[in-house]
């Protein structure tokens, strides 16, 4: 089999919201790779993230703002023979995406991208942020200027 890419955008979509976390990938001030793992929101086009308000990813990010993010899904083992190792296999659906962070300090902006990241676990849509915990969070942006999507097995 061979992986399939995917343009059509509702698709590259669909996969998103089915995936449950996306790891970030980023380049410290040294040129080392440093990639964690988020829980995101995605709406529109743009991925957002937030986390605690310091820490080695900030710097990072501060520092070089550029991103390669990866979330994939729908995994699934396959294998044409038990007893061949080489015949084993990982069905999937992932989505790459390259961009720049963006932080947002607009205590609106915040609560719009928050209540994305909720909505990507939850069904709702009517959140409360209380105004300490919106200062005290980070939150960021992303426009993919390059987004991939594939899949293979399906």
């Amino acid at each position: 089999m061979k992986a399939r890419v995917i343009t059509d955008k509702s698709l590259t979509e669909e996969i998103i919201k089915a995936c449950e976390v996306c790891f970030v990938g980023m380049v410290d001030e040294h040129g080392m790779p440093y990639t964690l793992p988020f829980n995101f929101g995605y709406a529109d086009g743009i991925l957002y993230l937030h986390s605690g308000p310091v820490g080695h990813k900030l710097n990072i990010l501060r520092n070089n703002p550029n991103v390669c993010i990866v979330m994939s899904t729908a995994h699934q083992m396959y294998h044409q023979s038990e007893l061949v190792a080489c015949s084993y296999g990982m069905k999937y659906k992932s989505v790459m995406m390259r961009g720049k962070v963006e932080f947002l300090e607009d205590l609106e902006d915040k609560v719009l991208a928050l209540s994305k990241v909720m909505q990507q676990y939850t069904k709702r849509e009517d959140y409360r942020y209380s105004q300490p915990a919106l200062k005290n969070v980070t939150v960021m942006r992303i426009v993919p200027t390059q987004t991939d999507c594939k899949y293979f097995g399906y």
